[in-house]
């Protein structure tokens, strides 16, 4: 990487570290580009360089942010040395939601902001150089294990929608039942999943 093209990273991370603060503690609508522009130490012109808007700025923020979790998870889950498909989803699953459990800020901006079609472009954009595509390492993952699977897209949106609908209660308000009382029955569910796309030879 340039000397240029590294100034662009440090800034991009500016202005994403700024609105992060910003946006959760006044909240999305009550935060303007003007503050997270100056927050950052960048003129406001800057901002238009990296980001439509704001609503581009949130989007980003989300895949950023999936980014570095998962790429936290991934990193542990190679150092594991498992083999099984369903346990290494199971363990990554289990490490994000551990790492949101520690990060109940960033649980309630991503879910607050959240949406399939966003999630979808977190998996798979590069906001910064340091990022993963999460959907390339799924994929790999697949055909590392020597899974034949059915519709693995589909696999993982139902996996996705189940981990973030039903763990946002629980590490928030321990609802229906703290966590580590939910984590089998929902890491059960997973492995039906699983089980379900798995084309049996």
């Amino acid at each position: 990487m340039g000397k240029l093209d590294a100034k662009k990273q440090l800034k991009m991370e500016a202005l994403l570290d700024s609105a992060f603060e910003l946006f959760t503690a006044k909240g999305t609508s009550k935060t303007s580009i003007s503050e997270i522009s100056q927050q950052a130490g960048v003129a406001k012109g800057t901002f238009y360089l990296y980001f439509k808007d704001k609503y581009d700025i949130i989007n980003k923020l989300i895949a950023h942010k999936s980014s570095k979790i998962f790429k936290n998870a991934t990193e542990d889950m190679e150092k594991s040395g498992m083999v099984e498909l369903s346990d290494k989803i199971i363990f990554l699953a289990d490490n994000i939601i551990n790492q949101l459990n520690k990060n109940k800020l960033l649980l309630r901006f991503i879910a607050k902001n959240l949406s399939w079609g966003v999630f979808k472009n977190a998996l798979t954009e590069n906001v910064l150089e340091s990022d993963i595509n999460f959907l390339e390492v799924y994929n790999k993952m697949i055909s590392d294990c020597g899974n034949n699977i059915s519709e693995p897209e589909t696999m993982l949106f139902m996996i996705i929608e189940l981990v973030s609908s039903t763990c946002y209660s629980v590490i928030l308000y321990d609802e229906p039942v703290p966590l580590e009382k939910y984590k089998p029955h929902l890491y059960s569910a997973i492995r039906s999943i699983i089980d379900i796309h798995v084309i049996k030879e």
